[in-house]
C-alpha cells in the first residue's frame, strides 16, 4: 500500500496537527470547562495505555502529521509522563511536540520534560489575581502556576504560551494586566473567546468578548504591531510590542472571526476516540479497532475514512447549533 503524503479532507485540507489527550482527569474545576461536583472519571481500562497511544501515533506521523501536543484533562496527573514524552519525540517525522498543562506541577519536571524532547508548553491561566482565579478554577493555587511558569521558562521551553479564556464580566478587565505580564516574562498570551463547550451550559453569547475589543484596549496602553505569519493554519492573530519589549499577545477568535477554511487539526481523545472538530457531534471509535488487533493497513483505512468526514467549519454562530454532549476536559484541550 502506497501511504499518501498528506492526510486531506473532503475540503482539500491538509491535516498536519494531531492533538492526544491522556486522561480526563483534572486537579483544578475551571467552569467552563468541567463540573463542580464530583466528575466521573473514565475507568482505567476505558483509557488508552501509552503503548496503545504511540502505536497510532506512529500511523497519524506515517500520513503526513508532523505536529504533536499533548493534552489532557491535565496531561501531568499520568505517570511518566516523561517517558511518553520521549518515546513520541523519537518518532521519525515529528517535528514539534508540545503539551497543554494548568502547570500546577511544573516545578520540578519542567526540565525534565524538555529533556525528554518537549519542544514547547501551553499554560491555562485566565486570571492573575489570586481572588478570581480561586473563582474560575475552584482552587487557590495561583502562587503554584506562576512558579510553574517560572519554571517553564527556565527549562527553555520556548516560547512559554499562556492561553486566557475571555469571559465578559468575569476577567476581561485584565486583558491589560496579561499584556504586561507578557512583557514582564517575556512569554505570548493569547487570549482565547469563551466558546459553548461548558459543562453547566452557562455560556451566553453576550459573555463573549471579541478577540478585536481585547486587542484595542491593550493597543492603547501598549500599541501594538501585527506579526505576519505564513502559516494559514494558525489559529491566533499575532501581535508584538511595538517598543520592542519581549513577548507577543495574541487572540483566537472562533466566535467572531472563524478560522475554519485552513484548519489543519484532529483529535484523539484519552478514551481513544477521533474527533474531526472541537465541536463534533459524532466521534470515531479508533481504539475499538486497535483493541480487535487490526492491523497497520486497516488502521490507516480507518483514520482516511475519518478524515474524510471532517466538517467543513463548526456551526456555533448558526440558530441550529447544538452543544457536544463532551465538555473541554473530556474532549481535550
Amino acid at each position: 500500500m502506497i501511504l499518501p503524503v498528506l492526510l486531506k479532507d473532503s475540503y482539500g485540507r491538509a491535516i498536519r496537527d494531531l492533538r492526544i489527550s491522556i486522561t480526563d482527569r483534572c486537579n483544578f474545576r475551571c467552569f467552563y470547562c468541567m463540573p463542580q461536583e464530583a466528575m466521573e472519571w473514565k475507568p482505567k481500562p476505558e483509557i488508552l495505555t501509552y503503548e496503545e497511544i504511540i502505536q497510532l501515533a506512529e500511523v497519524f506521523v506515517s500520513l503526513g502529521i508532523n505536529k504533536l501536543r499533548v493534552t489532557g484533562g491535565e496531561p501531568m496527573l499520568r505517570r511518566d509522563l516523561e517517558s511518553l514524552i520521549e518515546r513520541l519525540a523519537r518518532i521519525e517525522g515529528v517535528e514539534d511536540l508540545a503539551m497543554t498543562t494548568n502547570a500546577h506541577f511544573l516545578r520540578g519536571r519542567a526540565k525534565a520534560l524538555k529533556d525528554a524532547g518537549l519542544n514547547r508548553i501551553t499554560i491555562s491561566l485566565d486570571s492573575l489575581t489570586p481572588d478570581r482565579f480561586a473563582l474560575l478554577t475552584g482552587r487557590n493555587e495561583l502562587t503554584q502556576v506562576l512558579d510553574g511558569i517560572d519554571a517553564a521558562i527556565e527549562a527553555g521551553l520556548s516560547p512559554v504560551k499562556i492561553n486566557s479564556v475571555a469571559m465578559r464580566g468575569i476577567n476581561d478587565d485584565q486583558a491589560v494586566d496579561f499584556a504586561r505580564f507578557a512583557r514582564e516574562k517575556g512569554v505570548h498570551v493569547r487570549f482565547i473567546e469563551f466558546m459553548p463547550l461548558d459543562n453547566g451550559k452557562v455560556w451566553r453569547r453576550e459573555m463573549v468578548v471579541p478577540g478585536e475589543e481585547l486587542r484595542r484596549r491593550i493597543d492603547a496602553v501598549y500599541p501594538l504591531e501585527r506579526v505576519k505569519s505564513e502559516n494559514l493554519s494558525e489559529t491566533a492573530r499575532r501581535w508584538r510590542f511595538a517598543d520592542g519589549a519581549p513577548g507577543e499577545v495574541g487572540f483566537i477568535n472562533p466566535v467572531t472571526q472563524p478560522f475554519c477554511g485552513h484548519c489543519s487539526r484532529i483529535r484523539l481523545t484519552a478514551d481513544g476516540m477521533i474527533r474531526t472538530c472541537l465541536f463534533s457531534a459524532v466521534e470515531h471509535n479508533i481504539k475499538q479497532l486497535l483493541r480487535d488487533g487490526a492491523s497497520r493497513d486497516e488502521l490507516i483505512d480507518f483514520i482516511a475514512a475519518v478524515v474524510e468526514k471532517k466538517e467543513d467549519r463548526h456551526h456555533i454562530n448558526d440558530p441550529e447549533f447544538v452543544q457536544p454532549l463532551r465538555t473541554m476536559s473530556c474532549i481535550g484541550g
